[in-house]
């Protein structure tokens, strides 16, 4: 007698359907983990990394940065002929332009602590003398070569949460490897110790920072840096960064795009302004940040 339920033709619909059901299946659950791996909207436009001290950037644990790029000042720079070997002890002001090429590394270590290095590979500097200035100093002076060095340690204290904003700290070390030069690199040791705190917005994510500095040179402890940042993305492949940052009397306005190339490469093109008269009047960076 015939029976349908050993049809093969039956059986090998029910096998398809069990293949079909399966598939079903495995989209829900894959939906299902993409939504809840979502991060939060305080996270849209930083994801949930260590801040580095590249201009809205920031690391996973695990995570390798290199990013080679090159960076263009032009300021009138302040200056004492004593302290460049030519004895006169006063202030003077004398046209400045430095070219660097340089390489910054970081990696995530964990979920709290990154590390980081830094160093301008090449650099090449000019400084014209002022025409006021009476001193044995000639009329242009040139310097080139490796120019600052430094190491840096960045510390995650708290995540950001929804109420709360994350608050991570730095310890920065930059080495004396030119003590015999005067325009470029580091002279003696030089540390600083820095805080901050993110917190992230709809109109946009915050970051408020500053640090104190020490010199081997002037033996003691100054106030450093500070700064106030702003991060938005604007799209998957879009972000853009603005941000006011000092040291001491020397302050910057800072503007730049980040285009997402691939998953791997980030196109990063800013400019920092002038807002004081000892602050650089003109400094462009262009540099690509590859992550492995």
């Amino acid at each position: 007698m015939y029976s349908p339920a050993r049809s093969p033709i039956h059986a090998e619909l029910s096998r398809q359907t069990v293949i079909i059901a399966q598939v079903v299946a495995a989209m829900f659950m894959v939906t299902a983990v993409g939504l809840a791996q979502r991060q939060p909207p305080y996270l849209a436009d930083r994801g949930d990394g260590i801040p580095t001290s590249m201009f809205g950037d920031y690391i996973r644990p695990g995570e390798l940065k290199v990013y080679p790029f090159y960076e263009y000042t032009s300021q009138k720079l302040e200056y004492k002929p004593s302290e460049l070997g030519f004895g006169l002890d006063q202030d003077f002001r004398g046209p400045f332009r430095q070219h660097e090429a340089l390489l910054f590394l970081a990696y995530g270590l964990s979920n709290r602590l990154a590390l980081e290095f830094e160093s301008a590979l090449f650099t090449s500097a000019r400084l014209r003398k002022d025409p006021s200035d009476p001193s044995a100093m000639p009329a242009v002076l040139r310097e080139s070569g490796l120019g600052d060095t430094q190491v840096e340690a960045r510390w995650r204290w708290a995540r950001e949460t929804l109420s709360r904003p994350e608050i991570f700290s730095y310890f920065e070390v930059n080495f004396p490897l030119q003590r015999n030069r005067r325009l470029i690199g580091t002279q003696t040791w030089a540390y600083k110790l820095g805080t901050g705190a993110i917190k992230g917005f709809s109109f946009g994510t915050l970051t408020i920072r500053a640090a104190g500095e020490y010199d081997e040179a002037d033996k003691q402890i100054a106030f450093g840096e500070y700064a106030l940042e702003y991060l938005k993305r604007i799209s998957r492949n879009w972000r853009v960064y603005t941000g006011i940052e000092g040291t001491q009397d020397e302050v910057e306005l800072i503007f730049e795009v980040q285009r997402r190339l691939s998953a791997g490469a980030t196109l990063k093109l800013n400019s920092g302004f002038g807002l004081t008269s000892k602050a650089p009047d003109f400094a462009p960076e262009i540099g690509v940040m590859l992550r492995f």
